[in-house]
């Protein structure tokens, strides 16, 4: 008897929602910070956070505001800073890889930030 073979892929995902930019936090000698362009044109997919991830933050003093499913990026860290073309930062809390969507692509689980950094204009 032959056995079926799943021939479902994974979904082709899109990142129509928005667009953001990827900052890396500069920490200079005299204490003030400023933020760092790492990408600066970067689209992304809102996607829902989910109750478990919500209570999870709540539980180590985090609330994560949003979730954006941005392309695959390597260099992206929970020490860096993302901001919307509203101008809006966001501390990335944690970033995750999906295996089930195409292309490549991470979560960023992400917090408002409640007083902006500088930020450096090349």
């Amino acid at each position: 008897m032959l056995k079926k073979i799943n021939s479902r892929s994974p979904p082709m995902q899109t990142f129509n929602d928005g667009v953001l930019a990827i900052y890396a936090i500069e920490r200079h000698p005299d204490g003030s910070e400023t933020l760092t362009p790492k990408h600066e044109l970067l689209r992304y997919d809102e996607r829902t956070v989910g109750i478990g991830r919500y209570y999870r933050a709540k539980h180590e003093n985090a609330e994560i505001t949003r979730v954006l499913r941005v392309p695959r990026h390597n260099d992206i860290s929970t020490q860096d800073v993302a901001v919307a073309t509203d101008g809006q930062q966001y501390n990335i809390r944690q970033v995750q890889y999906p295996k089930e969507a195409t292309p490549a692509c991470c979560d960023l689980s992400v917090e408002r930030v409640t007083q902006n950094y500088d930020i450096e204009r090349a």
